[in-house]
């Protein structure tokens, strides 16, 4: 694929790319346009996918439409969305920064929804044009940030918080074990990964990186609600970043793994595991400290 025809991954990754650099500010095609940038989780992979899309406000809602730019079926974002609807957005501010945080999707129906997207339509003509080439209704969804004043919101999130990592906490003990069956004696190459083996790793993986992701994104309130928090917060997303190496290193590792080469072992993967098993044991509980009292309003 040429220059002058990316694909359509390779179009998205250079508008992303260009809208993290330029703070929220995109050209060409998109001069002047209101882009929003969208951290959904694949609703069939686990992974997270980041896509931009056009949106406008609506009070304290942001709104975005699931044009496809008039396609015959609703954006992967779309249905990311109706199964998981926390995802994380990057908009850009009127200082020229980018803020991140968490929000929550609502896709309307009926007036509201029709209200909503003719408005969009007299705003941009061009979502005139995706209705009409298209027999789908147009979905528009509203983005609602997560309310960090109702003390109900806050111990729900405190709640979430705790019940993630206890299955994460779980999630990797099991994985500990599995690795430990694993055939290899001490210095000897081992075989291959079994693909169940291999896919528990890229699963736990996944799934720690989307939390940790998700996290990013709502520290964001938490320091504008508590800030207080703000050094504790700065040093859980360092803790973020070094598991994230470490995550990295593992999924490596995993992928060498699942070719049949000699010169492997699965000592390595052990290590990285144990490793990986003391680093997160340390950031969950200095989060639980350091976070709980205040989500919990000092009761906890």
């Amino acid at each position: 694929m040429s220059e002058q025809n990316p694909s359509p991954a390779e179009f998205n990754r250079q508008v992303i790319d260009e809208f993290r650099a330029n703070g929220g500010r995109v050209g060409g095609m998109f001069e002047g346009v209101s882009l929003v940038l969208l951290t959904t989780t694949g609703a069939r992979t686990g992974r997270l996918r980041t896509d931009p899309a056009v949106y406008a406000r609506d009070g304290d809602r942001i709104l975005v439409f699931a044009s496809n730019a008039g396609g015959p079926k609703h954006p992967d974002w779309y249905h990311n969305m109706l199964a998981d609807p926390r995802l994380t957005v990057e908009v850009g501010t009127d200082d020229g920064r980018v803020e991140r945080y968490v929000v929550t999707a609502e896709s309307l129906h009926g007036t509201e929804r029709d209200r909503l997207y003719q408005e969009q339509c007299e705003r941009a003509r061009a979502f005139t044009a995706y209705q009409a080439a298209t027999t789908r209704i147009i979905p528009v969804v509203a983005l609602r940030r997560t309310d960090l004043t109702d003390p109900a919101r806050t111990r729900a999130i405190g709640e979430f918080l705790l019940r993630v990592h206890g299955e994460l906490r779980e999630g990797l003990a099991t994985l500990l074990d599995d690795v430990d069956d694993h055939p290899a004696a001490p210095g000897v190459a081992a075989p291959t990964l079994g693909p169940r083996l291999a896919t528990h790793c890229l699963t736990f993986c996944t799934a720690l990186h989307g939390h940790h992701t998700n996290e990013d994104g709502a520290f964001t309130d938490f320091e504008r609600q508590f800030p207080e928090l703000a050094p504790a917060l700065a040093q859980l997303r360092r803790e973020h970043a070094t598991v994230a190496r470490t995550v990295t290193s593992i999924e490596t590792l995993v992928a060498e793994l699942t070719t049949p080469r000699t010169d492997r072992d699965v000592h390595k993967l052990r290590a990285e595991l144990a490793s990986l098993t003391a680093d997160l044991e340390a950031h969950f509980a200095r989060e639980e400290e350091r976070l709980l009292p205040a989500l919990f309003g000092g009761t906890h």
